[in-house]
């Protein structure tokens, strides 16, 4: 079986992190090995919030027990997100290393979380910076958006060329895969949204219907189902098309119930049999 070491967030209400992370990879039969980095009651986008920011010895701790159960050999890969600190950052880069000692042939999936397009950035100073120079090069799949690929690569795209440039000059830093979530492209029909996947051996894209509202932990939700789908042992554009269909069938779901959180328990069958389905192109 299948097994995940994440490290991010946890919220007691809603879903982001390793809330929006750890059922679903259950649910499509990967086991999850949580490790939290904060517990807040909720998700700072409702403006407030309570609980504990963990710090970097306290995850260091958690991740040395695992490892003394003596199992962390069994871990497939590691999966983080949102980085509250340079020092959170540096030690989940230290567990990644735990992890390779114990497994040669884990790998190491980055979702690096730093803004997005209208917002712009919105994590705390020297995180981007330290995501571009730090925790990227020892990735081996990243899951940036639009804003963050232009960020992490010092351009500014608004062509599917550009973006596959952008994706390359990102995978000279180190990581293998490159899926870029969501793009705003000039030409692109404004009820559309584009996901794109960059290899050595390819490019693919799939393209879905653009749903007028933002969904917060839907980048969380995003990665975790395209890691567990490239683990189980699709091709990245089949990995691609699976995790796009999935999220945007529960997406849609979450619309259609006007729920402000992601209905990940009760449309939770979107999850392993969505009722959207799209093609995936391949590009090159």
């Amino acid at each position: 079986m299948t097994t995940i070491l994440s490290i991010q967030s946890s919220v007691a209400y809603g879903h982001v992190g390793n809330s929006a992370a750890t059922f679903p990879l259950m649910r499509v039969g990967v086991e999850v090995w949580p490790v939290i980095t904060v517990h807040f009651s909720n998700h700072t986008g409702y403006g407030a919030w309570r609980g504990p920011l963990l710090a970097a010895s306290d995850i260091a701790e958690v991740v040395t027990g695992i490892d003394e159960r003596g199992v962390l050999g069994r871990v497939d890969a590691v999966l983080s997100g949102y980085q509250g600190a340079e020092a959170v950052g540096a030690e989940v880069l230290r567990a990644v290393d735990l992890v390779r000692e114990r497994n040669p042939r884990a790998v190491y999936c980055c979702d690096p979380v730093i803004g997005d397009v209208g917002r712009g950035i919105y994590v705390r100073p020297g995180i981007p910076e330290f995501m571009r120079d730090k925790v990227v090069p020892a990735a081996q799949i990243v899951t940036p958006n639009h804003f963050e690929l232009d960020f992490l690569t010092g351009r500014t795209t608004t062509s599917v060329a550009e973006v596959l440039d952008a994706a390359d000059a990102l995978r000279e830093k180190g990581p293998e895969v490159v899926l870029v979530t969501s793009t705003v492209l000039e030409g692109d029909h404004p009820e559309e949204i584009r996901m794109l996947a960059v290899t050595a051996d390819g490019a693919w894209q799939v393209i879905t219907p653009r749903l007028e509202r933002n969904f917060t932990g839907s980048g969380d939700l995003t990665a975790a189902l395209f890691l567990a789908h490239h683990l189980e042992g699709d091709d990245v554009g089949q990995a691609m098309g699976r995790t796009a269909d999935a999220v945007y069938s529960l997406l849609k779901a979450t619309t259609e119930a006007g729920s402000t959180e992601l209905l990940l328990v009760q449309a939770q069958e979107q999850l392993v049999a969505p009722d959207f389905h799209f093609d995936v192109e391949r590009l090159r």
